[in-house]
């Protein structure tokens, strides 16, 4: 792909178009990643805990698992907002409809603020600032992704399917791109957190592998932003090509390689 990147404000509204299949195609976070928060963060019973980007609330159920005192989701798009209402219905929980940059809580009110593949659409180091201030002392950030690719290991796929995305506006994520991740490019988030004035832990990285049949291949695919961002006829065709391509040339199954990435930081 070599296209623009599409604008962050499009992260508002680029993955309710089906809940639904939100929720159904895109993977769970590796269990290694709760242990993680456990460990490093303390993440226990009791927690006050603001999740950015909340989505269908695929962290945001193993978060409530940990028993917070209370849990505010943060979404902007309206439609996944109801989703996750209706899918989570816990009286901890508590879903708001809103940028993020608009959030006016009261300062030091949470224990932990957690945004699971979705930061990248944010302007990082205001965001973090924003973070700062809402954070009680001690407090910590964890932010998380799900990357698609990391531009190491061979990915066949990706190889023989990057023609059909070919002048395709980019996501911010840097997903499926030459660029390195925006979720594995540790560099750049560390001088974020150090603009921000946190003090970032090592980053852990868990490698793993994806398999998806050709129908799985198109309710993923149909998930990405920058698929979401095509006219519905062209979204179509490129959904019909993908899974073309899982089913005539990969013998119905797909192997994507996975990195989740956990970057977990403190108030200086």
């Amino acid at each position: 792909m070599s296209g623009d990147i599409l604008a962050r404000s499009f992260g508002r509204q680029a993955f309710g178009l089906s809940p639904e299949n939100y929720q159904l195609a895109r993977p769970p976070y590796p269990s290694s990643v709760w242990e993680v928060l456990r460990q490093r963060v303390g993440l226990r019973p009791g927690f006050s805990i603001l999740e950015i980007g909340a989505g269908t609330g695929l962290a945001t159920e193993h978060l409530l698992d940990h028993g917070p005192q209370r849990l505010l989701a943060v979404e902007p798009d309206s439609r996944l907002a109801e989703f996750l209402r209706a899918r989570l219905h816990r009286p901890e929980l508590e879903v708001i409809e809103q940028p993020f940059e608009e959030l006016n809580e009261a300062p030091e009110s949470f224990d932990l603020v957690v945004s699971a593949t979705a930061f990248h659409w944010l302007d990082a180091v205001p965001a973090l600032r924003h973070i700062h201030a809402l954070l009680r002392h001690g407090g910590a950030v964890a932010l998380i992704w799900n990357v698609f690719g990391d531009n190491i290991r061979p990915d066949p796929f990706h190889e023989a399917s990057a023609h059909l995305f070919a002048g395709h506006r980019e996501s911010p994520s840097g997903g499926g791109t030459t660029r390195t991740p925006y979720g594995l490019d540790s560099e750049a988030r560390l001088r974020d957190f150090e603009a921000a004035s946190f003090h970032c832990d090592p980053p852990v990285m868990f490698e793993w592998t994806l398999t998806l049949d050709p129908p799985a291949v198109r309710r993923l695919y149909a998930t990405y932003s920058n698929v979401v961002a095509l006219e519905a006829e062209k979204r179509e065709e490129l959904l019909d090509a993908l899974e073309d391509l899982a089913r005539g040339d990969f013998g119905g199954v797909v192997t994507r390689n996975m990195t989740t990435s956990v970057f977990i930081a403190r108030r200086k």
